[in-house]
């Protein structure tokens, strides 16, 4: 059986070795592709459809200098024909593509990277210690922790000293800018940096070797500002399977689309920008009254005509922590925040979920074409369904780490649950970040709001003094008159 199964597989591949050289023989020069080179792709990359002769002539095209149709006939071929069971077209062709390294002869730019950190995690050391891996000639590390008692500077210490090699630095204490904790925990470390490209990187982000490589190489000569569609690594537990359902289907359809149509879609988690770009608009201060100072920036740079570009890869989620409580918190307040930067986001934004499209639809269809609504709204539910199914997987670029079965179970959750948060950001609209809260005004300008403990202390100090101020000045009035 397997001397058969195996002569099987040589048959298979000597036939798609001549499917790609025939097929290649009038796109590519024979030159850059090799017998030796298809045998030795299909014997580590076994064939199982037709199509992959077209995905391995469109991967030399990218590595190639030349012959720029062959992507676009392979796009043709792909759109048609679709790309294997995870849809690999738009995986390949924007998401983890693989960008062409700048010639030998030019220097890769350097990157300031700001790393704020507010304490620890289980995963925070393997987050960090990826940064000090990165598979790129010229960065430094800037370390920011507001708390000089936080846990997390004794580990960022122990890799500093595990990779003294490693330009880094800790900045500790902040500066009080303004409101927004995240840009006064990174000042001192912004003024500080000495490159131009000025990466921003949350705490819970895990990078690969080659992401900044990645980032860079998209910020060509007019983009201002790169950014990664975020994601999560595979983690165990329902809460992890929630939150990578969210980001690797709502979040994501929502985020490509809007990046399609032109639309500021940029999250924080992961930025790469210019420094010179936001010193012009007066620096990292001038954004301090802004809690959502990532939709700011890419605010700033598109109304003074630079571009925003999406990276190939993720931005790696990978926080030690994952409850499907926080989670939910966390999208309640990234609604508040939405609802205050673009009102309009009040009608839109529900009309954007599946179980409300549905129910609009089924009413639409069955009052014009007198449909039956209920078979409609599961036929719409199964397609939306399906469709996130292919896009998670896309995203996903690789086996997911649970079955079909907990998809169903998340993906309905998290359907079901969207309009009952959104509806909760709308009744309670102030903002609880770590251990402050915040009051957010329309254009997205914020305010810290007392405890109230100190709000009612502030108050009868107020009344006490009105009282007294009233009671006394009769009496100071009467003695100086006398």
């Amino acid at each position: 059986m397997n001397t058969n199964n195996e002569c099987s597989q040589q048959d298979g591949l000597t036939a798609h070795t001549a499917q790609t050289s025939a097929y290649c023989k009038d796109r590519l020069p024979s030159s850059q592709l090799p017998t030796s080179v298809v045998t030795q792709y299909f014997s580590s990359h076994p064939p199982v459809y037709e199509k992959d002769t077209k995905i391995f002539v469109w991967n030399c095209a990218l590595h190639s200098d030349n012959d720029s149709d062959v992507v676009f006939d392979f796009c043709a071929h792909a759109h048609i024909g679709g790309c294997g069971e995870e849809g690999g077209t738009a995986r390949r062709w924007k998401l983890h593509k693989k960008m062409t390294p700048l010639p030998p002869e030019a220097p890769y730019p350097g990157v300031s990277i700001l790393k704020p950190l507010m304490g620890v995690d289980p995963n925070l050391f393997t987050n960090l210690e990826s940064f000090f891996t990165m598979n790129y000639p010229l960065f430094e590390l800037l370390l920011c922790v507001e708390d000089e008692s936080d846990p997390a500077i004794m580990l960022a210490r122990s890799l500093m000293k595990k990779y003294p090699n490693v330009d880094s630095r800790l900045f500790t204490g902040g500066a009080s800018v303004g409101v927004n904790p995240k840009i006064n925990n990174m000042y001192p470390a912004y003024m500080a940096a000495k490159y131009d490209m000025l990466l921003i990187s949350d705490s819970g982000i895990r990078m690969k070797e080659d992401t900044l490589l990645d980032m860079v190489l998209h910020m060509t000569e007019f983009i201002g500002l790169v950014h990664q569609m975020p994601f999560t690594c595979d983690r165990k537990g329902f809460a992890a399977t929630l939150e990578k359902i969210y980001f690797g289907t709502a979040q994501a359809r929502i985020y490509l689309s809007a990046d399609f149509l032109g639309i500021i879609c940029h999250t924080g988690m992961s930025t790469l920008m210019r420094k010179s770009l936001i010193d012009d608009v007066g620096g990292l201060a001038k954004f301090g009254c802004y809690l959502a100072e990532d939709f700011f920036f890419a605010k700033s740079l598109t109304n003074r005509g630079w571009k925003m570009r999406i990276s190939s890869q993720p931005a790696w989620q990978n926080s030690g922590l994952c409850e499907i409580s926080s989670f939910q918190a966390r999208l309640t307040r990234w609604a508040k925040l939405r609802v205050a930067m673009v009102p309009f986001t009040i009608i839109l934004e529900p009309l954007s979920e599946c179980m409300v499209l549905g129910a609009f639809a089924s009413w639409a269809v069955s009052f014009l074409f007198n449909w039956d609504p209920l078979s409609f709204y599961l036929v719409h539910i199964l397609l939306w369904f399906l469709c996130d199914w292919i896009l998670i997987s896309i995203v996903q670029n690789g086996s997911l780490p649970f079955n079909k079965f907990d998809f169903v179970v998340g993906w309905l959750f998290r359907e079901c649950s969207s309009l009952y948060l959104f509806l909760v950001a709308l009744w309670n609209p102030s903002i609880r970040w770590r251990a402050r809260t915040y009051k957010l005004r329309w254009g997205g300008v914020a305010e810290e709001m007392k405890p109230k403990s100190e709000k009612v202390r502030a108050e009868f100090r107020t009344i006490y003094f009105t009282l007294l101020i009233a009671l006394e000045t009769p009496r100071y009035l009467t003695v100086h008159a006398i």
